[in-house]
């Protein structure tokens, strides 16, 4: 299988699509920046009288349970499901799930009310949904996943599942991959999953192949890191390199992708 990553990217510079974020307030600033930076137009809106006009207007819907309270997960139940009756795709990241009973059950509910399309996590957050019982502390995993996580929650909720950590694992129930390119760096700057939700859902926007537009977003985002890690080996200079190689992504640079299609 091949994939087309450059038209695609070229897709999101041309037309600029609206992401809307209900996201977390640690990771509201970077994540409208690695948006901006790849060429889509971040809207960050959470108050429940303007969220179903926001997600109406928007080409993909991204929720982020990073900071959780009731009003925030009303509004997300609320913009989820206007975002399915106007056929606008849905990502999920489910941050902490399997870390409180909060959290895993607001990604449950989540689920069973609105129609995700993308649900996108590390190992221990995508093991809990998938009924395991895992260890995670905070929002970090400290355990590992693979392909068989992806498939479970990909059957069992009709949806590509994105299960991140050292190598990345897609599967719609059907297709899988696996991504194998990152950089420890990620482990080093709060966010950055959360920024690769704001890149996968931004191709979601242009390729509503969910599988191949969640693969399109790893291959961006994870070189972009190798090629932001060579230049420093320091945090804070790493999250702005991060961003500028976002923006100077060319067909080129999707040479450098390695991945796995079964």
């Amino acid at each position: 299988m091949q994939i087309n990553y450059y038209a695609d990217l070229l897709k999101i510079r041309n037309t600029k699509p609206l992401v809307h974020h209900i996201t977390n307030y640690v990771v509201m600033n970077v994540s409208a920046n690695i948006t901006l930076s790849l060429g889509a137009s971040p809207v960050m809106a959470h108050a429940k009288p303007e969220v179903e006009d926001m997600v109406s207007i928007a080409r993909v819907f991204y929720i982020n349970i990073g900071t959780l309270s009731d009003h925030w997960i009303d509004a997300m139940l609320l913009a989820g499901k206007t975002a399915n009756k106007k056929n606008v795709p849905v990502l999920l990241d489910p941050v902490g799930a399997g870390a409180t009973k909060y959290r895993t059950e607001t990604a449950k509910r989540i689920l069973k009310e609105v129609k995700v399309d993308v649900l996108k996590g590390n190992a221990g957050e995508m093991q809990s949904l998938a009924g395991a019982k895992v260890h995670v502390k905070g929002v970090d995993s400290v355990t590992s996943a693979g392909i068989e996580t992806a498939e479970t929650l990909a059957k069992k909720y009709g949806l590509v599942a994105v299960v991140t950590g050292k190598q990345d694992h897609v599967s719609d129930g059907k297709r899988s991959a696996v991504v194998n390119n990152g950089t420890d760096m990620f482990s080093r700057i709060t966010g950055a999953g959360c920024m690769l939700g704001s890149v996968i859902a931004s191709f979601m926007a242009v390729n509503n192949d969910y599988f191949i537009s969640s693969i399109e977003g790893l291959a961006s985002f994870n070189i972009a890191g190798e090629k932001a890690a060579a230049k420093t080996g320091l945090p804070g200079s790493f999250m702005t390199a991060l961003i500028d190689e976002i923006s100077l992504l060319n067909e080129d640079t999707y040479k450098l992708a390695h991945i796995i299609i079964h």
